[in-house]
């Protein structure tokens, strides 16, 4: 894992906070011990929060909303429904430009386009790379003759395997789109190891705390 600055040697309101929005609470126990990990070794507040808890109870969409708020680094994953992104999406759209970075994938189109990472803003580049993403969406094609969706889910994950080593050759917002790519893979990779790698990878490239660049 990449090291971080000690906890010891940040103070309280110089500490990088992490907030991730996502489907459900499946991961809950991983992102226990994650984020008791992060804040013992790094000092590094790391939140999930899980939309399926919305519904049922506002105060949980309030407390969501707050860490939103004071995060330095958003990432959001998962949301499809409008009952999960709704209630949170104009606190996204007000963040998008203060945080150090948003990190929106495998979401509602209206979700990915708050995308801000470094020199990649999502929805003022058009073509070439930013195309790409497109292509990683969900196949809508029938069988009458056409490109069955499991075939197209195969190549679509094959296409993220490769972008972020062919990426790592082009200069600008490549390097950027690398990113975006390498969260992705790390999410669908699942296990408390891969979300450890994901989030310290973010915080190193964008974390504008002085204390976390020692």
């Amino acid at each position: 894992m990449p090291k971080l600055t000690s906890a010891a040697e940040q103070p309280e309101s110089e500490k990088t906070k992490v907030v991730l929005v996502t489907m459900d609470n499946h991961l809950s126990g991983a992102f226990d011990q994650l984020s008791q990990r992060l804040a013992s070794s790094t000092g590094l507040r790391f939140k999930m929060h899980a939309a399926s808890e919305w519904r049922n109870n506002p105060g949980a969409v309030a407390k969501c909303r707050n860490d939103i708020e004071q995060a330095n680094i958003v990432i959001v994953t998962m949301l499809f429904m409008e009952d999960h992104f709704l209630p949170i999406l104009d606190v996204l759209e007000q963040k998008r430009y203060s945080c150090d970075a948003m990190v929106c994938i495998m979401s509602a189109p209206q979700v990915m386009a708050l995308t801000r990472m470094g020199k990649y803003i999502a929805n003022t580049q058009t073509g070439g790379l930013i195309g790409l993403i497109k292509k990683l969406r969900p196949s809508a094609k029938n069988e009458q003759g056409q490109e069955k969706p499991a075939s197209a889910g195969a190549k679509q994950m094959a296409m993220l395997r490769r972008l972020p080593k062919l990426l790592r050759f082009i200069p600008g917002s490549a390097q950027d789109l690398r990113i975006f790519f390498l969260v992705m893979q790390y999410w669908l990779s699942g296990s408390e190891a891969n979300i450890l790698n994901m989030v310290v990878m973010l915080v190193q490239r964008y974390a504008k705390l002085d204390a976390q660049h020692p």
